[in-house]
């Protein structure tokens, strides 16, 4: 890894010196525009819209527009004024526990690598952080821009997230989530059912991408002059259930069968009785049922009664013979 910026957390009167490293990288599969007779790269000119002339580098500035036609130009004179620290330092302003930052305002993240007389304040900060179950707020200046970020602890390294701030999230303004709607019991008992038969604990390597892993094979096979496998066709997603309570058992059924777990029979003869009604039993008649099932079971001591006569009648009957 080539280090994109070099220079010093300071937090206290303890300076370290780091170099910062990007920690992700795409591996999307990228194309050239090309002209699709010849293979030609399709090449692209800075043109003014104004005279039509071919534009360099060196003539090109920086306008905001103001909207109607009207354009302020901005020079480089006129962003050296601006209060963008150039100090190179990573300053830490305060110390929060890690819950309380929301992951929407994460960005990007950054290994940072101390130098080697950095050594051991690297080494302090990075437990001190660990201990305490807490992340550092800072501040720093990359790419022209200061950003807010995040000192956190991965696998001893520090890493750096650079954050949004906070007039950068949208909110979420939806005139759906202004209805006055509730789930039942049953169906929040039922919908903890089915996330407790897909619980796992999440390992990032079981999951690929294979979208890009399709589109390489496409590649390699043009590459190769050979024809392209066409993959098998996957499973057609279930048609949308009517009742709510009926695709939560298929869904509970569906999960444990994957997971090679017995389907509940009180489930599968649920669904069944729905089916063959054609809609899903709700929770008050399933209550009501109940009893009326289990009714036979109160005449258990009438039957003992009539047990005797049964065992006098072939005992008479050998008398006889």
């Amino acid at each position: 890894m080539r280090a994109i910026w070099k220079g010093a957390v300071s937090f206290g009167l303890v300076s370290i010196a780091v170099r910062l490293y990007s920690a992700t990288e795409e591996k999307d599969i990228r194309f050239n525009q090309v002209h699709r007779d010849d293979g030609g790269r399709i090449k692209y000119k800075r043109v003014c819209s104004i005279d039509g002339e071919e534009v360099a580098y060196d003539d090109i500035a920086k306008g905001y527009d103001l909207g109607g036609g009207e354009m302020v130009i901005l020079t480089d004179e006129d962003f050296a004024d601006l209060p963008l620290t150039t100090s190179r330092a990573i300053e830490v302003l305060e110390f929060v526990p890690a819950e309380q930052v929301d992951p929407i305002l994460y960005n990007k993240a950054y290994y940072l690598e101390p130098d080697k007389t950095a050594a051991k304040p690297y080494a302090l900060l990075r437990d001190a952080l660990t201990n305490t179950e807490r992340v550092a707020i800072v501040k720093v200046a990359l790419r022209q821009r200061e950003q807010l970020a995040t000192l956190r602890v991965r696998e001893d390294v520090l890493v750096l997230n650079t954050m949004l701030w906070p007039d950068e999230i949208r909110a979420a303004k939806f005139d759906i989530l202004d209805e006055d709607v509730s789930a039942r019991p049953a169906e929040l008992a039922m919908a903890g059912s089915l996330i407790e038969s897909m619980a796992a604990d999440f390992d990032p390597s079981t999951y690929t991408d294979n979208y890009r892993e399709a589109l390489q094979e496409v590649i390699d096979a043009k590459v190769a002059g050979r024809e392209v496998v066409q993959p098998e066709e996957t499973e057609e997603a279930p048609a949308a259930a009517v009742d709510l309570m009926a695709a939560l058992r298929a869904s509970v059924e569906r999960a444990k069968a994957a997971r090679g777990e017995p389907a509940p029979a009180p489930a599968k003869k649920a669904a069944k009785t729905a089916a063959t009604k054609g809609t899903a039993a709700k929770d008050d008649d399933v209550a009501e049922a109940t009893p009326i099932k289990r009714a036979p079971a109160k005449k258990a001591p009438a039957a003992k009664k009539a047990t005797p006569a049964k065992k006098v009648t072939p005992a008479k009957a050998r008398k006889s013979a």
